[in-house]
């Protein structure tokens, strides 16, 4: 697959964890980076372990060691409250390289700040499916940052699934829909689960019917069907599908409103914390 790589360079990223060892196992295993290109630095023994079996990447205990190679891109993989305590060590030598975050809800300004005036920062909120190259990023560029930065970004993430590059706002409303939409998604497969185990299915058997009901329908929505009109495909006048949407769909709405909103406070309640 070398003939698929994006990029010449070399990307570090800090923080092997859920998210962090997602993006570098994907890069490696689609093709877009050979694990040579690929450095990941994180205290954990167990998780450096893992990510040079699973995908032949460099692994370092700290960022600093890894640092003294030159990596051109540098991506924080780490969680929002200890973001700074993990940059500032090493501002000074990732101060003129691109910077990439997906800590959620520290903003550009506060990263400039920690970085350096001058550094070329991007926030990135990509979501857990990037685990099997199916996931959503979206990525907002700094001032500093050019248009070849935003594209090499958009670039490496799309190996992972679906990329878009937006504002900074946007993005925060993109981390509270599709951010967290993989949970909402498989709070629908465990509700959907339990109402079948309550009306006589079971529970397993339902579980595995409703999860490749789901997959299936994301496919067939894949096309750009939009979901109204799928929806009207498999809805018979007076079935039972109708009389199940008619009960369903003012409640399902007013879920997604509460939960996006709950998600855009939280977002916000993570920005100030960093003023």
């Amino acid at each position: 697959m070398a003939d698929a790589r994006v990029f010449d360079g070399t990307v570090l990223i800090v923080g092997g964890g859920a998210m962090g060892g997602s993006i570098a196992r994907g890069l490696v295993s689609s093709g877009a980076l050979a694990p040579s290109q690929v450095l990941v630095a994180d205290p954990s023994p167990s998780v450096r372990e893992d990510l040079v079996a699973d995908a032949g990447v460099t692994t370092f205990p700290d960022a600093s060691e890894a640092l003294a190679l030159d990596p051109q891109v540098v991506l924080f993989a780490v969680k929002p409250q200890v973001l700074d305590s993990v940059v500032t060590p090493v501002a000074d030598q990732v101060a003129d390289r691109l910077v990439v975050s997906i800590a959620a809800g520290v903003p550009l300004a506060h990263l400039q700040e920690v970085v350096g005036a001058k550094a070329r920062v991007i926030r990135v909120m990509p979501n857990l499916p990037v685990a099997v190259r199916k996931g959503a990023c979206a990525i907002a560029p700094g001032e500093n940052a050019t248009t070849q930065d935003a594209s090499l970004v958009r670039t490496l993430l799309s190996s992972l699934g679906s990329a878009a590059v937006m504002r900074e706002d946007q993005l925060d409303v993109e981390g509270a829909v599709v951010g967290c939409g993989p949970a909402f998604f498989a709070l629908m497969v465990d509700a959907l689960t339990r109402a079948g185990v309550e009306a006589g299915l079971p529970a397993a058997t339902c579980r595995d019917l409703v999860r490749e009901t789901m997959g299936g329908v994301a496919e067939m929505l894949a096309d750009g069907t939009h979901p109204r009109a799928f929806m009207e495909r498999v809805t018979s006048p007076g079935g039972t599908t109708a009389a199940a949407l008619r009960a369903m769909e003012p409640l399902l709405q007013e879920a997604c409103y509460e939960a996006v909103d709950a998600a855009m406070a939280k977002t916000y309640e993570l920005a100030e914390g960093c003023r």
